[in-house]
């Protein structure tokens, strides 16, 4: 499987797949990572944001082969309320300014270790969490300083599937890619 990572994103590290074969949760931002980080207001305030459909797939494919999933976000949004509902994400903390306080939940909530959890961010403000998980993930267009402190910088751009590919690594890493039969919707 760590071939087939390679032909499909990149080679990584043996200790690097390693790690992500001990991840038992993926937490995600949303801004700049679930979508391109961009955000659409209309002439009546309304907020419009784009997900891919690959990033929702690669959530449920997770959640299907045992890996739980959560978002910290520091805006709120009844978009992403919505979308992540609808992925059936349990836990979802909007309006976070500072991040570390909704991870020492999630991993209280969740009996996990810090070393249990990967996390996918693209600017600073993910740093604070980052820094404590086992295997930190930048997408590639993140902020420079995350990828260059990131034990993973994905080839896709957030909000073109990087979390799928963040969703894969993880799969893959534990023979279960091919598990999951069914829809990113």
């Amino acid at each position: 499987m760590q071939q087939l990572f390679k032909q499909c994103y990149q080679e990584v590290s043996l200790a690097l797949w390693q790690q992500a074969q001990q991840v038992r949760l993926l937490i995600c931002d949303v801004d700049g990572v679930f979508s391109d980080g961009r955000i659409y207001l209309g002439n009546n305030g309304e907020e419009l944001k784009a997900f891919h459909t690959r990033d929702g797939y690669g959530i449920k494919a997770l959640r299907k082969a045992g890996v739980e999933v959560a978002i910290i976000t520091g805006r709120h949004s009844e978009i992403v309320k919505h979308r992540m509902q609808s992925l059936t994400v349990p836990h979802i903390y909007q309006g976070q300014e500072r991040k570390q306080p909704a991870f020492t939940e999630i991993l209280q909530k969740e009996r996990l270790t810090p070393a249990q959890v990967a996390y996918i961010g693209d600017d600073l403000s993910d740093w604070e969490v980052m820094q404590h998980v086992g295997l930190s993930i930048a997408v590639r267009d993140a902020h420079p300083y995350l990828r260059l402190h990131s034990h993973y910088v994905t080839t896709c751009q957030g909000g073109f599937g990087a979390v799928r590919e963040a969703a894969d690594l993880l799969l893959m890493s534990r023979n279960a890619f091919h598990q999951f039969q069914g829809s990113s919707t």
